[in-house]
């Protein structure tokens, strides 16, 4: 892979950890206080939410910090070796990490009696945010589990041919 891409994609995980990091400490517990504000019932659900909403934001840094290091065995031409999985194992535990967190939003949402102003649909809209972003991560795990076996077979030809030559 040509040197500028991978400058550029990890220009790119930098700015995104960095962003991450902005929204754990600024704006997750900023919209929280904000929120609790608006509707003072929500204030018992603000601490567990906020530390989920980090945790989830903390699941991506770890995820990006692994594509930094995949992006180093790529630039050494080191990335068909087993400690390449290494990494794409920390892909995918941080994806399952921040699926289940997802999960469990969803399942407080639909079965916890949440106070809400007016007609409910602030619960309801975070309700189907929570379930789109499990599914999405769920799909985003197959997909690098999948990733992942086709990493396998390319690293097993690429033994199998250095052994022939």
């Amino acid at each position: 892979m040509h040197r500028l891409f991978i400058a550029i994609l990890r220009v790119g995980v930098v700015a995104a950890i960095l962003i991450g990091l902005f929204g754990q400490i600024v704006v997750i517990p900023t919209t929280a206080s904000d929120e609790v504000d608006r509707f003072p019932p929500y204030a018992p659900f603000a601490a567990p939410y906020v530390t989920v909403a980090i945790v989830g934001v903390a699941c991506v840094q770890v995820a990006l910090v692994a594509v930094w290091m995949l992006l180093s065995m790529v630039r050494r031409d080191a990335i068909f070796t087993p400690r390449a999985f290494r990494w794409v194992d920390v892909v995918i535990g941080s994806s399952v990490v921040a699926t289940l967190l997802a999960v469990g939003v969803s399942g407080h949402l639909a079965l916890a009696e949440i106070p809400s102003p007016d007609d409910g649909m602030d619960v309801v809209g975070a309700l189907g945010a929570a379930i789109v972003t499990a599914g999405a991560g769920a799909a985003f795990a197959m997909l690098v589990v999948l990733m992942r076996s086709l990493l396998r077979k390319a690293t097993e030809l690429k033994s199998e041919m250095a052994q022939v030559v």
